[in-house]
C-alpha cells in the first residue's frame, strides 16, 4: 500500500520560513519524480517544485530562488524548504510521486497559511 504522509506546515509570518516533509512508503522511492503542488482556495493546483531521481530540480516561477526542493533516498522522504514566505503562499501543499511508468500518487495535504 503506497503512502505519502505530509508533515511541517502551519502558520508563519510573513518572510518566515517552514519545512514540509513527505515521508513515502510502498514505492521504489530513488526511482520516483517527487514534487510539491499547492492549491490555494478557488485556485487550480500549481507545481512548486519537483525533483528527479537524478537529483534534477525544476520549480514554479513563483517561488524560484526562496523554495529548494531535495530528497533523502535513505529515508524515503522529500523535503521542500520555504524560505521569504508570502501572504499569496498560502495554500495547501501536497506531495506528489511520479513513477517512471506515468502513475502517480498523492498525499492527503498539509496546510501552509502565511499571515502575521
Amino acid at each position: 500500500q503506497v503512502q505519502l504522509v505530509e508533515s511541517g506546515g502551519g502558520l508563519v509570518q510573513p518572510g518566515g520560513s517552514l519545512r514540509l516533509s513527505c515521508a513515502a512508503s510502498g514505492i521504489f522511492f530513488s526511482t520516483y519524480t517527487m514534487g510539491w503542488y499547492r492549491q490555494a482556495p478557488g485556485k487550480q493546483r500549481e507545481l512548486v517544485a519537483r525533483i528527479t531521481s537524478g537529483g534534477s530540480t525544476n520549480a514554479g516561477d513563483s517561488v524560484k530562488g526562496r523554495f529548494t526542493i531535495s530528497r533523502d533516498n535513505a529515508k524515503n522522504t522529500v523535503y521542500l524548504q520555504m524560505n521569504s514566505m508570502k501572504p499569496e503562499d498560502t495554500a495547501v501543499y501536497y506531495c506528489n510521486a511520479l513513477a517512471p511508468t506515468g502513475y502517480d500518487y498523492w498525499g492527503q495535504g498539509t496546510q501552509v497559511t502565511v499571515s502575521s
